[in-house]
């Protein structure tokens, strides 16, 4: 089964030290590409998450973004510095007499005093063991994505093979005629210069002109790449490097048969061909 390369996924956890969320984004790359963008806090498990990524995806540019709210837990405890706020009541007391008309203060704006409410600091190991599992799930769904598009992608280059094989078919078949409409051509044209054709002349004429406009090996060709085609669709792995190198042995041996094509439904089959080719190429510049 081929993926894409192209993907989104986002996951969520909120626990007592705070909330987390990834954001994962993965777009088409000649290799993989890994770009984490993580707070300062848990800079150091950047490694980790390198390999975490790397043992799940083969190719594309890939980033992880972390958002990190620490201390927003619905769990996070509180504590006061009640020492604290008693020389800051004090303090208050003493400015209060030598104003004429002091200004009430509350407690509320004692809390706001720097220092005096304290949140616990949270287990930055902990957090980032929670933060690695959590990437973990949104790389199985961004897995999970690249799959499903990937068998849509494989349903479009099946069809492409059945149709470019169909199109070999009909030029294979139409060969003896070909030939014969050559060999035709061929006597009329000597019949203006001579009254007697001479067959074993003629033969010799349509021996070169066979070889040099023969497409069998064209066709037995792209009849063996599209099979090789099929092949790597079917196995369980990257496929991307070795499908877009069929497509240019594919579109080399479209160009040949153009080439050496005398005859008007073979050239059209040509450009059809190329057609096909050029569109299964596109789809496998964002296969893995």
């Amino acid at each position: 089964m081929i993926r894409s390369m192209t993907a989104f996924a986002r996951s969520e956890r909120t626990e007592q030290w705070g909330t987390a969320y990834w954001e994962l984004r993965s777009v088409n790359n000649r290799y993989l590409d890994v770009t984490p963008r993580l707070p300062e806090e848990v800079r150091a498990i950047e490694g980790a998450i390198r390999e975490r990524v790397r043992a799940r995806l083969g190719r594309g540019k890939v980033d992880c973004t972390l958002r990190l709210s620490l201390g927003a837990g619905s769990d996070a405890s509180l504590e006061l510095d009640l020492e604290l706020a008693r020389r800051i009541a004090e303090a208050t007391r003493e400015i209060d007499a030598l104003l004429h008309d002091p200004a009430r203060i509350n407690a509320v704006d004692v809390l706001r005093w720097p220092g005096v409410v304290q949140t616990q600091s949270p287990d930055i190991d902990a957090v980032g063991k929670a933060v690695l599992e959590l990437l973990d799930d949104a790389l199985k769904e961004l897995v999970t994505t690249r799959e499903r598009e990937g068998q849509h992608i494989d349903g479009l280059l099946r069809q492409r093979c059945d149709e470019i094989q169909a199109l070999t078919g009909a030029v294979r078949q139409r060969l003896p005629e070909v030939l014969e409409a050559c060999r035709q051509r061929l006597r009329d044209r000597l019949a203006e210069f001579a009254e007697q054709l001479n067959e074993e002349r003629l033969e010799q004429e349509m021996a070169m002109v066979a070889q040099k406009t023969d497409v069998a090996e064209e066709l037995d060709r792209l009849d063996a790449h599209i099979k090789e085609v099929r092949r790597v669709l079917d196995e369980e792995q990257p496929a991307g490097r070795r499908l877009d190198f069929l497509m240019q042995e594919l579109n080399r041996e479209a160009n040949t048969l153009g080439s050496k094509s005398i005859d008007t439904e073979t050239t059209r089959a040509s450009v059809d061909l190329k057609v096909f080719i050029e569109q299964m190429r596109e789809q496998i510049q964002n296969v893995e």
